[in-house]
């Protein structure tokens, strides 16, 4: 069945906040529909983006002296790997994993927002129609991170094997964690990288490759029915992560949302399949400071009509299966700029559910 978000708000994982339980007040109080926990990247090396979801990754080496992490891989690491492997399939084997993935767990270390916002929602003792979790892709994850030599991991199969596995169990982890307060899970898999694809940069990365290893996260996510979302803040070719199988787009809107329409054949099979859009249509930037509830309900509008001419779908229906968020993170920002990114969220998705008959 054909899940009806209806516009309702949700936001990327960064805060600039050092204080955790300031960071809750402000996603409990702009997110009644899907709250998510605060990634708090102030709060020092282990809260950065890829480094946040290394924990428990074999021969993965913080060095915090240079403010860098790295693999090892030189050496034997068959046996390191060998111990990955069977924590790996005693819990994602298809017929006999147990689903328990603990072993890739996101410990207090790693993320102070992650036990203070389960022990929230412990203490309110009530379901949410959605809980939003999130990772770093596999591909910003193994084409950001390097192995000792600074060369990037994505470009050594056997560990960027590891990544990926890796990041599907942490889904999986975070899944099951949340799930008991949620009607139903959103697991963003962050993959910033992807607005890069096809430059010289990136240019021995193939489509295929892309296609496969966002595929296998998915397929993680799905298997304990959870929601999969790709957030990807920059252009990039939004009929890869169609064909990897996501339920959710999420797209900078306000700077790129009419790129999404460059695809019409594909995105309406997917719109009309149940995908969903969540249109990043809130600035993560000082531009939110010339913003109002109005300024954005119209970009808003204007992008779901355009999306609607280009595919002949009904916009009521994009609508109905819509959310949304910030076009990005906030955690590059100073506080009193993100604090007013979830103020607008706060008000808009109220705004355009209302004036949209949602």
């Amino acid at each position: 069945m054909t899940i009806k978000t209806k516009c309702i708000a949700t936001a990327i994982g960064s805060f600039p906040h050092r204080d955790v339980g300031k960071a809750l007040d402000i996603i409990f109080g702009a997110l009644p529909d899907a709250p998510l926990w605060p990634q708090l990247p102030k709060q020092g090396l282990n809260e950065q983006m890829e480094i946040q979801y290394s924990e428990g990754m074999p021969r993965a080496v913080i060095d915090r002296d240079k403010g860098r992490m790295y693999f090892d891989t030189s050496g034997d690491y068959s046996e390191d790997f060998a111990l990955f492997y069977e924590s790996y399939m005693a819990a994602m084997d298809p017929s006999e994993g147990s689903g328990d993935c603990s072993a890739m767990a996101i410990s207090s270390e790693f993320s102070k927002g992650l036990p203070e916002f389960e022990s929230r929602l412990r203490k309110e003792g009530r379901k949410y129609p959605f809980i939003k979790v999130q990772t770093t892709g596999p591909c910003s994850f193994a084409l950001t991170i390097t192995d000792e030599s600074k060369r990037a991991v994505y470009y050594n199969e056997e560990f960027r094997d590891v990544v990926v596995k890796a990041l599907a169990m942490k889904c999986r982890w975070q899944i099951r964690k949340f799930a008991p307060f949620a009607d139903k899970v959103i697991c963003f898999i962050d993959e910033p990288i992807l607005s890069a694809f096809g430059s010289s940069t990136y240019i021995s990365v193939k489509r295929e490759e892309v296609v496969g290893l966002i595929a296998e996260v998915v397929e993680a996510v799905h298997s304990d029915s959870a929601i999969a979302g790709v957030h990807c803040c920059g252009n990039t070719d939004w009929s890869i992560l169609i064909d990897a199988g996501v339920d959710l787009i999420n797209l900078d809107a306000f700077s790129y949302g009419e790129t999404i329409a460059l695809y019409p054949d594909a995105v309406s099979g997917f719109i009309t399949s149940g995908g969903l859009i969540a249109w990043g249509i809130v600035p993560t930037s000082i531009a939110i400071r010339e913003q109002t509830v109005a300024s954005l309900a119209g970009r808003f509008m204007d992008l779901a009509s355009n999306l609607a001419s280009k595919t002949g779908i009904d916009r009521q229906l994009i609508l109905e299966q819509s959310l949304i968020t910030p076009s990005c993170g906030t955690g590059s920002l100073g506080e009193s700029d993100a604090e007013a990114v979830f103020d607008m969220l706060r008000r808009l998705s109220p705004h355009v559910r209302e004036t949209s008959g949602l």
